[in-house]
This record gives structure tokens, C-alpha cells and sequence, in this order.
């Protein structure tokens, strides 16, 4: 969800165990036998012949993994992790997703993530997508609650790391949409979003930004309650780990209206494009692209539902920047990344990737110039029947922005 490394025990333990577990006879008849590296480099007989970390655990203890043709179970990724990003500092938390069989095509998954920092920041996140009646339909939740003191850089494309707020408040997030089938893969719905500050709090008195909180118009408190209207379009079979040739697109007009509770009314759209490629031709490679984009139709959001780096449900966009550090009424954010194999066996993977946002300037309401970031990463697989892999990516950005971001599952 939030962007983090995190000092996996688990993992490492896992890299240790698939990079140097010895030769045993449960293993006798493996390719490169007496190659040290056997486990983590190379396929396993059988059917199960891809690698992940529970192989390493099972070798350790000298057990053999059942073998499944199909799965029928549910697959649970649960982390224990102590980790640190750009915006919470070193946390201790608890990261996991389900993934669900299919009942027909699409797989369905559950995130969770809970986190106390060091920043004094406490987080409970839970984003799901269930696929039911036949994949006939799609439930999308997107909940969370927290304390959440954080650095602000105020508003528009020109601010700088070394002026910022240092706003304090409580947040609780209610989205949810339902979408019925109208053709193949192509679904339509409706749904509900509820975003509640309070106690907001501004304690920086000196080096603030030019234009910020205070100018765009200081509340202790905020509530928007409003009704969406979607469009999905969704190939993706399993979305914690899509593969080439699969295309992922949905619009949403969101409308918040004071007879539903929201302060004032206003309303945004956003769209969510992304598209899988094989890259060569007919190889296992991925060229990934991604489009993010929030506009403001109407009226004033308030300052906290302004569109910001990291708005997408997982904090994903902008990779390079801290989660809020370019706000406006309108943001455009756009990342291509290469995805490839390390390893045969799809223990390891790597990825390269780069992208731009562009946030609409307070006065004018006209966007800044490309923002870029760019960065490389490492793909370890946490569970092999689920396709769920820790992403641990170190990006750059501009102005000295820079840092580590770790995700469960791909990054878009």
C-alpha cells in the first residue's frame, strides 16, 4: 500500500535457504545436483517446478510440498515485517493478500496492511476486489483508518522539499463500488465514497510552502460523501500479478453531494488506463504502461481530497516522490516499467522503469511541466500458487527526492 522497504527476516531467510541450501536425498534427482545455488536458480521436477520462498522453508525442514495441479484453496501472503519509506520512516507492520481460485476467470484478492511508525503515524488499510455470480460481477472496496502526521509541500508543480507543512490528523476512508457485466470483460456500476478528517492540526511555524494548507483555506476538520458511477474494462485474470497481453481500464465520475453529508459539493473524474506487453515477442518479459489522472469538475475538494503523488488505492504512483509531494485540483501521472526474469525458476525478477506527473498550478489551473522519476527493482517470489511477489524498488526523482518503495504484488 504505502511505499516502504521493508527489512524482510522472512525473506532474507528465504534468499538465504534457495541461494545456499545443500544437496539432500529429497532433492537427489534435481538439475545441477551439486551446484549449491540448485534451489535458487533452477527449476524442480514435477509440477510444481517454479520456485518461491515456501520451497526454501519446506527444504530447510526436510519436507516435501504437496504438489496441485489446480488450486483450490485460497493463498494467503502474511509479512511480519519491520520497513521504512519516505512518509511513515521505520514502521513495524504486518503486510498480507489473499488470493482467491477462480470461480470462472478472474481471481479475487484481499489486502491488508497495518502499521505503527516511528512518525507516531497508525495505519489500518484493507483494499479488495471480489469477482462472484460467474465473474458476472465486481465488489471493490477500498476502506482505511488513521493517524497520519505528515510533511506537506503545498500546492502546485514548482514547490520545494525544503518548505512544507507538518499537518496532524485522523482519517477514515469508505469507498466501495459495485459493477455488473454489460458485455465480455466490460462492466458498469455505481458506488459510494466517504473521506472523513479530523482534529487537523498545522504545528510548522517557519520554512512553509508559498502557497499551502493556510492559502488554499484552513478547516480542523473535512467530510466528502459522494456517489460514483464507473466504467470497467478488466482482462486481468489475476490482477496481483498481470501478464502480457492484458489491458485494465476504468473511468469514474465521482459526485459529492451535502445531502449524502459532504461539506460542500464537488466533483472529479478519474482514469485509470494500463496495458501488459510482451517484450521481445513470444518471451516471458513484460513492457508495462501506466496511466493515473484526477480532475477537479466542479467546486472545491477539500484540502486532503485534493488530487496528490500516491492518490491511486495502493500509493503506488509517482515512485521517486513522497506521498503528497505535488498537489493541485487536477494531476496527470503516466509510468512505463520493464519487467524480466532473473532466474528460470521465477524466484527472482527484476524491473527498470520511469515515469512523469504533471499537478495543475493554484492560480492558473494550468498544468507544470513533466515531473520525471525513474528507478530499478528486484522481484522476489513470496508465493508461487498466488503469482504474489515482494516489489523492493529504489527510485530518483528531481530536486534530491529519492528512496526506497516496497509493494506485495506487482506495482500496477
Amino acid at each position: 500500500m504505502f511505499k516502504r522497504v521493508s527489512i524482510f527476516l522472512f525473506v532474507l531467510l528465504g534468499i538465504g535457504v534457495c541461494s545456499f541450501a545443500q544437496e539432500d536425498s529429497l532433492y537427489k534427482n534435481w538439475k545441477h545436483k551439486k551446484n549449491i545455488f540448485t534451489l535458487g536458480f533452477y527449476k524442480q521436477p514435477g509440477l510444481d517446478s517454479m520456485v518461491d520462498f515456501w520451497d526454501g522453508v519446506y527444504r530447510i525442514f526436510g519436507k516435501r510440498k504437496k504438489e496441485e495441479a489446480v488450486v483450490l484453496k485460497p493463498q494467503l501472503a502474511l509479512i511480519p515485517s519491520v520497513e521504512y519509506s519516505l512518509i511513515t520512516g521505520l514502521a513495524a507492520s504486518i503486510n498480507s493478500n489473499i488470493v482467491f481460485p477462480k470461480q470462472k476467470q478472474n481471481a479475487s484478492f484481499i489486502y491488508f496492511d497495518a502499521k505503527q511508525t516511528i512518525k507516531k503515524q497508525t495505519i489500518l488499510e484493507m483494499v479488495s476486489n471480489i469477482w462472484f455470480g460467474n465473474d458476472q460481477y465486481n465488489f471493490n472496496s477500498d476502506w482505511s483508518i488513521m493517524k497520519f502526521p505528515q510533511k506537506d509541500f503545498g500546492l502546485g508543480g514548482k514547490s520545494s522539499l525544503s518548505l512544507y507543512d507538518e499537518l496532524n490528523y485522523s482519517y477514515l476512508k469508505l469507498h466501495q463500488t459495485l459493477s455488473r457485466r454489460i458485455a465480455k470483460d466490460l462492466y458498469m456500476g455505481v458506488g459510494i465514497k466517504y473521506d472523513h478528517h479530523w482534529k487537523i492540526t498545522d504545528v510548522a511555524n517557519i520554512n512553509k510552502p508559498i502557497i499551502g494548507f493556510r492559502e488554499y483555506g484552513f478547516s480542523n476538520r473535512s467530510v466528502s460523501s459522494g456517489y460514483t458511477m464507473n466504467l470497467l474494462y478488466d482482462t486481468r485474470r489475476n490482477a496481483v500479478h498481470p501478464i502480457a497481453g492484458e489491458t485494465y481500464f476504468q473511468s469514474s465520475i465521482r459526485s459529492n453531494r451535502e445531502w449524502l453529508g459532504s461539506d460542500q459539493p464537488w466533483t472529479s473524474f478519474t482514469l485509470d488506463a494500463r496495458k501488459y506487453l510482451s517484450f521481445p515477442n513470444h518471451s516471458s518479459n513484460v513492457l508495462a504502461f501506466w496511466s493515473y489522472n484526477v480532475f477537479t469538475l466542479s467546486g472545491n475538494p477539500p484540502y486532503l481530497d485534493l488530487p496528490h503523488t500516491a492518490v491511486d488505492p495502493f500509493k503506488n504512483t509517482g515512485r521517486g516522490y513522497i506521498q503528497g509531494r505535488y498537489r493541485g485540483k487536477n494531476i496527470l501521472m503516466q509510468e512505463m516499467e520493464y519487467r524480466f526474469g532473473i532466474t528460470e525458476n521465477g524466484f527472482l525478477g527484476g524491473v527498470i522503469y520511469g515515469n512523469i506527473q504533471s499537478v495543475s498550478d493554484f492560480n492558473t489551473n494550468k498544468f507544470s511541466s513533466p515531473i520525471p522519476g525513474y528507478g530499478i527493482g528486484l522481484r522476489v517470489k513470496y508465493n508461487k500458487k498466488s503469482n504474489t511477489s515482494i516489489a523492493l524498488d529504489y527510485a530518483w526523482g528531481q530536486g534530491g527526492s529519492r528512496g526506497f518503495f516496497m509493494n506485495l504484488g506487482e506495482v500496477f
